[in-house]
């Protein structure tokens, strides 16, 4: 994300011990065991999964034989993507591409309108996936889907030299209206030519918008509840928009998954906030730009955005209107008269994205997702209905996949993790029969006395979790999964409210911590899967299901460091060939018949001290990978020397969203807030002058048209 909507508050107030503290204390006890902080590391979960030496013999047996094709490139600061030799890059669908016939083309100095901005891709591209129309040219030609994190003010109205009355006074209507239509969603059918030229089909019937005011379902818990009523939906079903678009995920039944994340601050309360406003981070004065200054609405259109409460009931104002906001919402790519839910069973905080597990029939689905916010945790969702390989994709056949979404998203149980020293993790449900260790704020015994039915717990994710003892984390980001051995991958990317063991925790305004409603950590110390304070380079966590009944094993697969740190800094012993620094997206890209797979990580070191450390200071926001299948587990080092960097994004830039074709032959990224870039539709071309900047989705291919990455 950028540094212009992250919220740097701290509003998890509870007394969880945190992630850091634990992986700490298991560390320095493997230390004493051991002796050393290389063999501790070496040595730290030698039960999860197979010893290294077992497992790189059966790798071996096995004939693994997967190895990355290219040498590490070197650190780049240009305005310019950077791919090693023999590598070529493209830029496709930039911020403002027509995707109607009727759209109008892009140039320097376009003013963009709210009918215009409609028809065409949104700003600041996150995550994404592919959606193959026919499986014989899933390769070639399918729906692309493109999340839009939030807007740049000042490109956006460049040419009238910035946003009117941006931070007092009233916004303009139609300013708003192009802003609201500026985020959200694109779904654009994209085709590559003989030539390995990738374009947009412009026109194409699957072609289509959803921004911050398309009307979109709720379903699951919350659908109907009185807690979610409003003017506009007085029944408590519907509600206009999705916010803040963050990482992404996909079902096996051909949907795509996109989750809100920083929402709360588009929206403001000037009374007295509730427990879950206070929780995830509503204003109580002016929203980040302001949209519910604007007039001359229709049916709250703006004054939505505003949650005071001002009428005599829910259903005469807006008070609930932030509540149909944080969750996963689903979108059918193929139906473009379908619309989109929000499956609120999977929760409702700050979503970075929702990842599938492994896939077995018969057995329930598991999807991952993380709370990206300092000190805040890590779900999964586990659906009641057990897969039925019935319901899986069939690319090109019209059907409703929505309702096979419904069967298994709107009913489940939403577990919050707890990360033990001994490299074990417990899942805790969230439901109202589960019970408070200590009881809550008032004695309660269960959720249920506390929040009322599951609805108002999914309201209240963050505060239930509390209670019932999640271990706060550093900022959980990106996951994904190796749908082989079901291994889950997790980035935690930074976290400068992290302390020295063996602190104090504090907390926000002074509160109490755990039974305080409606807070959240403000600083809190070290644990085992946290272990370094001030945490401004992050780690990649890895975890696994074992056949007891919601308990996990786990541990730290990579940390992130620059090369010249110590060794209780960079543990993974990275080198100026690939030291990396706040990681984001990740992929894990299955291949060949052993379950072999690349693992590619995206970083995202521009905000909470990124441009000052020493890796931002050597190098842009890069994508490395590893092959981690023949690698020792719990060898951190191990894996440090075999980590590569393979793409360097332009000055200012975020990379993000990945994910290859199925016959690996073409890489996507997407390159978010750049400074001053795309000068071409080269995207190695380094800008000379100045540019209108515009984030934009990158396609690297090999120029002899083979395999990426091998």
């Amino acid at each position: 994300m950028s540094a212009e909507i992250e919220n740097h508050d701290n509003h998890n107030l509870s007394r969880n011990t945190p992630f850091s503290t634990i992986l700490d204390r298991r560390m320095s006890r493997r230390r004493v065991m051991q002796g050393g902080l290389g063999v501790a590391a070496a040595t730290l979960f030698a039960g999860f999964g197979l010893p290294g030496a077992v497992r790189a013999a059966t790798a071996a047996a096995s004939g693994q034989s997967l190895s990355l094709g290219f040498e590490s490139i070197p650190g780049s600061m240009t305005d310019a993507v950077v791919v090693p030799p023999g590598y070529r890059a493209q830029v496709l669908i930039p911020w403002g591409t027509p995707l109607t016939t009727d759209g109008t083309a892009w140039s320097p100095d376009l003013s963009l309108t709210p009918e215009l901005q409609a028809r065409a891709t949104g700003m600041h591209h996150d995550g994404m996936y592919h959606f193959p129309l026919d499986p014989e040219q899933a390769s070639s030609d399918f729906l692309l889907v493109v999340n839009h994190e939030y807007i740049d003010q000042s490109a956006l109205w460049a040419p009238s030299n910035g946003a009117t009355n941006p931070k007092q006074g009233a916004r303009p209507a139609d300013e708003v209206r192009t802003e609201i239509n500026a985020h959200g969603v694109s779904v654009v059918r994209i085709r590559r030519d003989a030539d390995g030229h990738w374009a947009p089909v412009t026109g194409d019937r699957h072609n289509r918008r959803f921004t911050s005011a398309t009307s979109m379902e709720l379903a699951g818990p919350v659908r109907g509840s009185e807690m979610v009523m409003t003017a506009w939906s007085p029944d408590g079903t519907r509600v206009r928009g999705t916010n803040n678009n963050c990482a992404c995920g996909h079902t096996p039944w051909g949907t795509y998954l996109t989750c809100e994340e920083n929402w709360p601050e588009v929206f403001t309360n000037s009374g007295e906030r509730t427990a879950d406003q206070k929780r995830l981070g509503m204003p109580t004065g002016r929203g980040r730009y302001g949209w519910e200054t604007a007039e001359q609405g229709q049916e709250g259109e703006f004054s939505r955005f505003d949650n005071t409460p001002r009428g005599a009931s829910a259903r005469e104002d807006y008070r609930n209107e932030a509540r149909a906001f944080g969750y996963v919402v689903e979108i059918d790519p193929y139906d473009s008269d379908s619309r989109a839910y929000k499956r609120t069973a999977l929760g409702r905080f700050r979503h970075e994205g929702c990842w599938p597990g492994r896939v077995v029939e018969g057995e329930p689905l598991a999807f991952y997702t993380g709370h990206d916010a300092r000190n805040e945790y890590i779900y999964k969702f586990v659906s009641k209905k057990r897969w039925d390989a019935r319901d899986a994709n069939r690319p090109g056949e019209h059907y409703d996949r929505q309702s096979i979404g419904a069967s298994y998203l709107d009913e489940g149980t939403l577990h919050v993790a707890r990360f033990n020293e001994d490299g074990s993790g417990d899942w805790l449900a969230l439901t109202p029969e589960s019970e408070i260790p200590g009881g809550g704020p008032n004695g309660e015994r269960t959720l249920g006395e506390v929040f009322g039915d599951q609805a108002g717990i999914i309201i209240n994710t963050c505060d239930a979790a509390d209670l019932l003892g999640a271990t706060p984390m550093d900022r959980p980001e990106w996951g994904t999964v190796d749908p082989g051995s079901g291994d889950v991958y997790m980035s935690l990317t930074n976290n400068s409210d992290r302390t020295a063991q063996d602190t104090e925790p504090t907390f926000t305004d002074g509160a109490a911590g755990l039974g305080a409603l409606g807070a959240g950590f403000d600083t809190a110390p070290v644990n085992a899967a946290n272990p370094r304070p001030d945490n401004n380079f992050g780690q990649v966590m890895r975890w696994r299901e074992t056949d007891r009944a919601n308990r996990f094993e786990w541990e730290v697969f990579l940390f992130g460091a620059p090369a010249g740190a110590g060794n209780e800094i960079n543990r993974s012993g990275l080198t100026e060939a690939n030291e990396f620094a706040s990681p984001d997206g990740l992929w894990f890209d299955e291949r060949g018949e052993n379950g072999e797979g690349i693992l590619w990580i995206e970083t995202d070191n521009g905000i909470d001290k990124g441009r000052d450390n020493a890796v931002a200071q050597a190098t842009n926001d890069q994508v490395l990978a590893i092959v981690p299948g023949a690698l020792a587990r719990g060898d951190t080092r191990q894996t440090g020397q075999q980590l590569r960097r393979f793409a360097v994004g332009p000055n200012a830039c975020e990379v993000t969203g990945i994910f290859a074709t199925p016959d690996r032959t073409a890489l996507f990224i997407n390159i978010q807030h750049p400074g001053n870039w795309p000068a071409s539709d080269d995207a190695t071309q380094v800008t000379k002058g100045q540019v209108r900047p515009r984030a934009a989705t990158v396609v690297i291919q090999k120029e002899d048209g083979g395999p990426v990455g091998v």
